[in-house]
C-alpha cells in the first residue's frame, strides 16, 4: 500500500504499477505564515487519524517511508500502532523532515557511509536504488541510442552517428533557469552535438517564444520533449553528457550510466542539492555551475566538454566509483528483516 498526498504526481506513477494508493492529508510547517501553519496543522491531525484508519484496514506489518511531509502523520501513526518504520534518506544531508522522522523510525536507511554519522546506530547504508530499466539500458548503450531515436522520432545522420549526445532536464517540472540558458546556446552547441531538452511540463508552452531560429541541418539536431518517463532510462544511457539539477538521484543514476555531468544545484528547498553536487564533483564525475552563473559558463563549459571525449570518459568512469547496483535489493532485505518477527 503506498500512502500519499492526495495531489501528488507519484499516484499516477503507483496505480500504473498495480499498487494501491490511499490519500493522506498534510501540510508543511516550516516556513510558513501562521494562517497557512494552523491550517496545515489542522491537516496534519486530519492526517494521523487517517492514517491510523488505513493501519487498522491494511495492518502492515512494516513502514517504509522517504521523508517529505506527507510522511509525517503516517510514520506517526505507526509509532503510536508500534509498527516499526525503515525511513529512507537519498540525499546526503537530511532535511527537517528527515530529522524529525528518524526519532521514530527505528532505522534510517542512507545512500553514502559519511551520512550515516548523522542517525548513529540506527543508520544502515544501502546505496541509492535506481529502476531496473536503467540497469538494462546502460549494459547495451548503442541499443539505447537507437531505440531513443526512435522513440522521440529522429534520424541520426548519415555520418554524424557519433556526434555526442547532450541531454538536459531540469526535474519533473523543468528549470526555467537552464531551459533559457540552453536555447540562448543552441546555435553555439548544435555544430558540435544532438541535445535532447526536457524542457518539463510548465515551461513547455515557452519553447516557440525562446527557441531561436536555425538552419534545418542544426534544428533536426535539436529534440526538445516536455517529459520522459519510460525513456528516461534510455535517455541516460545513451548520452554522452548531462545538464541537470542535482536532486539525490543524481547520486546514482549517473554512476550507474557512467554519466559525466555539468550539475546547476537548485539554489532553494535548503541547500540540499550542493552537498550532492559537490559529492559527484568531489570524485571527478561532475562539473558544478551555480545557477547565477550559468549564462556565463554553462557555454564555454559545455563546448570545453563536448570537444573533450577522452575527459568525458574519464568522468564517466570517475562517477561510476560511486555506483551502487545492488542499492534496490539492499534496501528490500532491511525492510525484510524489520518487518519480520525476531
Amino acid at each position: 500500500m503506498w500512502a500519499g498526498s492526495p495531489n501528488g504526481v507519484e499516484r499516477s506513477l503507483v496505480e500504473a504499477e498495480g499498487v494501491p494508493f490511499a490519500s493522506i492529508q498534510t501540510g508543511q510547517l516550516r516556513g510558513m505564515n501562521p494562517l497557512t501553519a494552523l491550517a496545515n496543522a489542522g491537516k496534519m491531525v486530519v492526517g494521523i487519524r487517517q492514517s491510523l484508519a488505513l493501519l487498522a484496514d491494511f495492518r502492515p506489518d512494516v513502514c517504509f517511508v522517504t521523508g517529505g511531509y506527507v510522511c509525517t502523520p503516517v510514520a506517526i501513526a505507526c509509532r503510536l500502532r508500534r509498527i516499526p518504520v525503515l525511513v529512507y534518506l537519498p540525499d546526503l544531508t537530511p532535511g527537517l523532515a528527515i530529522r524529525m522522522l528518524s526519532t521514530i523510525a527505528q532505522q534510517v536507511a542512507v545512500s553514502f557511509p559519511e551520512t550515516a554519522a548523522y542517525f548513529g546506530a540506527k543508520a544502515v547504508v544501502t546505496g541509492y536504488p535506481v529502476r531496473q530499466a536503467l540497469l538494462d539500458a546502460v549494459n547495451n548503450r548503442e541499443e539505447a541510442r537507437q531505440k531513443l531515436a526512435a522513440a522521440l522520432q529522429f534520424d541520426w545522420e548519415e555520418g554524424e552517428d557519433r556526434l555526442p549526445l547532450l541531454l538536459v532536464f531540469g526535474g519533473s517540472q523543468g528549470s526555467r533557469s537552464i531551459n533559457q540558458a540552453i536555447w540562448s546556446a543552441l546555435p553555439h552547441l548544435l555544430p558540435q552535438a544532438h541535445i535532447v531538452h526536457v524542457v518539463g511540463v510548465r515551461d513547455w508552452p515557452l519553447l516557440a517564444e525562446h527557441m531561436p531560429v536555425l538552419p534545418e541541418s542544426l534544428s533536426r539536431r535539436y529534440h526538445p520533449v516536455d517529459y520522459l518517463h519510460d525513456e528516461m532510462a534510455l535517455a541516460l544511457a545513451a548520452a554522452d553528457l548531462a545538464v541537470a539539477r542535482a536532486g539525490a538521484s543524481t547520486l546514482a543514476e549517473f554512476p550507474i550510466a557512467r554519466l559525466p555531468s555539468v550539475l546547476v544545484p537548485l539554489p532553494i528547498s535548503g541547500g540540499h542539492q550542493f552537498p550532492n553536487a559537490q559529492k559527484l564533483a568531489d570524485c571527478g564525475g561532475a562539473v558544478i555551475i551555480r545557477d547565477e552563473a550559468l549564462s556565463e559558463k554553462l557555454l564555454p563549459t559545455l563546448n570545453e566538454l563536448l570537444a573533450d571525449e577522452n575527459r568525458r570518459l574519464q568522468m564517466g568512469a570517475d562517477a561510476a566509483t560511486l555506483a551502487v547496483p545492488q542499492a534496490g535489493l539492499n534496501i528490500a532485505q532491511a525492510i525484510v528483516r524489520l518487518g519480520s518477527p525476531a
